[in-house]
């Protein structure tokens, strides 16, 4: 969807947002473990991570990572070791305020059962939210956790993309802020488990007039 500037919060508030709705994800099923990671942007231009090996169950406000701008480790345990990842959306969407990349399960199993397609989506257009939340998402090849070169694969989509899929590891989304962030990953989850309960099925998709009309009314980067 379209970018807008990042939130204002404080650092003391955005780092409990982080630990409030990691935690919610975590408590509802959506990672595991300590799978999965998150980044916000400060007002400075720094940012707040999770740290590596950390889980969503029980991150701690005061042991995020804080990463300058120049991506300097300031304070706090070490971040995920998918910082690539992380920034390369910063870089490449500029009004992204917060990334979240989740291991969730059905859209994992769906990664490994979708051949990659440059003319299609991830994601069949199935609900006006997902489209809304979303636009198209992306299938990216597997990497290994923390290569870098993922961080090139998002990069190499120029901005045009707010989601992708990691096949075989998980979904990546940015967002304006935090919570629209987490909204739009939990929005991927459940069309990717609707996929899989519709396979061999034939369900009504929404057609190009009612793509297009999302896409104009709610600015959403469908191309």
């Amino acid at each position: 969807m379209t970018d807008a500037m990042p939130n204002t919060m404080t650092n003391a508030k955005q780092r409990e947002q982080i630990c409030l709705l990691a935690k919610s994800m975590f408590d509802r099923g959506l990672t595991a473990g300590a799978s999965g990671n998150i980044s916000v942007r400060c007002a400075d231009g720094s940012l707040l991570v999770t740290p590596t090996g950390a889980c969503f169950g029980r991150l701690d406000p005061g042991q995020l990572s804080h990463i300058s701008a120049a991506g300097q480790h300031l304070s706090g345990d070490a971040p995920t070791k998918e910082m690539p990842l992380h920034s390369a959306f910063y870089e490449s969407r500029q009004n992204t305020g917060a990334v979240v990349h989740l291991h969730s399960t059905h859209s994992v199993a769906l990664s490994m059962i979708t051949p990659a397609d440059d003319d299609k989506p991830f994601l069949p257009p199935l609900t006006a939210y997902s489209v809304m939340r979303l636009g198209k998402v992306e299938l990216l090849p597997y990497f290994r956790p923390g290569d870098p070169a993922m961080g090139d694969a998002v990069r190499s989509l120029a901005g045009k993309r707010s989601a992708v899929m990691l096949a075989s590891h998980g979904p990546v989304v940015a967002g304006l802020e935090l919570e629209a962030a987490v909204y739009a990953i939990e929005e991927l989850e459940e069309t990717a488990k609707l996929c899989l309960l519709l396979r061999g099925m034939k369900p009504t998709m929404l057609n190009d007039a009612q793509i297009r009309d999302l896409a104009t009314h709610y600015k959403i980067e469908w191309d």
